[in-house]
């Protein structure tokens, strides 16, 4: 569906992006992950056909950013940053002038727009002016938009900044039900924004690829640690990290604290991947001891970025 490859812009001696690629499949909800200015917006600007790029090239559903930009066009529904809508306008009818600039044809018009009205959850706000809605209501009347000529594309530029906890939640479940039936692309700096959307992550950190796919390939991919917290119980306590390194010789020290019901509280760290809980369990049988609460932390999200973010290329000029 959206096929990048060896993408490159540069303005003046500065490149914004450098030597991006990567792929997008039909029904698949692509995150893009990075710190303000990675170089997010360039790419979707890119593939929206706002900018073309320096090198390299981009296909959209087949069709050349560079040499068909219009075509481009045609199949996808962007949503920048700043949505541009006339607050002097009704919601209906600023659709109607998208639908007029779009082209869609007169006896489709009326289906079109009240689609997207309902896709969006803007029935009851078609005949509000615009500047009467609150910033989430905006935010919807953009992706009402941007799907109006129901394109199989969808890119959307940090569709939830600045809204409150609950649009956030509201603007989410609705990328997530697009992702259904479209593909889409959104770009976002917020953690949590990516974990609750996407099914993939492409990570940019100073206009390169710094790790793409699942955040569970990418954690594979990673040496980090798994830290396990157990809460034991037994006759014979004593000698807890000799009994552990029995358990596994990786294993990083451990920390014993008394547990307030009784028994210890034990933690440990090891490679990640390495243990199971099966074998925890195990060991604890052959050790003598009872386990009465056991949780794993994986390498998250957060640790993931993290990792990848901090080293830092020569600070911009």
């Amino acid at each position: 569906m959206i096929k990048v490859q060896g993408l490159t812009k540069r303005y003046g001696s500065f490149a914004a992006v450098k030597d991006v690629s990567f792929e997008v499949s039909t029904d698949q909800v692509l995150g893009f992950l990075g710190p303000n200015g990675a170089g997010k917006t360039t790419i979707m600007k890119i593939l929206t056909g706002y900018h073309f790029p320096t090198e390299g090239t981009a296909l959209i559903d087949g069709a050349s950013v560079q040499e068909d930009p219009v075509e481009v066009k045609k199949r996808i529904g962007y949503l920048p940053e700043s949505v541009p809508l006339y607050g002097d306008l009704t919601v209906d009818e600023y659709l109607s002038f998208i639908a007029d600039a779009r082209l869609i044809e007169a006896k489709e018009r009326k289906k079109a727009i009240q689609e997207s009205l309902t896709a969006c959850g803007l029935e009851h706000a078609a005949g509000k002016r615009i500047e009467t809605l609150s910033k989430g209501y905006k935010q919807r009347v953009g992706l009402a938009q941007a799907i109006l000529h129901d394109p199989p594309i969808l890119i959307l530029d940090e569709p939830t900044s600045g809204l409150d906890p609950n649009q956030i939640i509201e603007i989410r479940g609705l990328i997530k039900e697009l992702g259904k039936r479209k593909t889409v692309i959104l770009s976002t700096h917020i953690l949590q924004e990516v974990e609750a959307v996407c099914s993939q992550v492409l990570i940019i950190n100073e206009g390169r690829i710094a790790a793409q796919g699942s955040p569970e390939a990418i954690a594979g991919t990673l040496k980090g640690t798994d830290t396990w917290e157990l809460i034991l119980k037994g006759a014979e306590l004593r000698g807890i990290p000799e009994k552990l390194s029995r358990l596994d010789g990786a294993i990083k020290p451990a920390l014993l604290e008394p547990h307030p019901e009784g028994g210890i509280n034990l933690h440990f760290s090891v490679q990640s991947g390495v243990l199971e809980g099966e074998s925890i369990f195990d060991w604890s049988v052959q050790e003598g001891l009872k386990i009465l609460g056991m949780n794993q932390k994986k390498l998250s999200l957060e640790d993931i970025f993290v990792k990848l973010t901090s080293e830092q290329e020569e600070p911009r000029i």
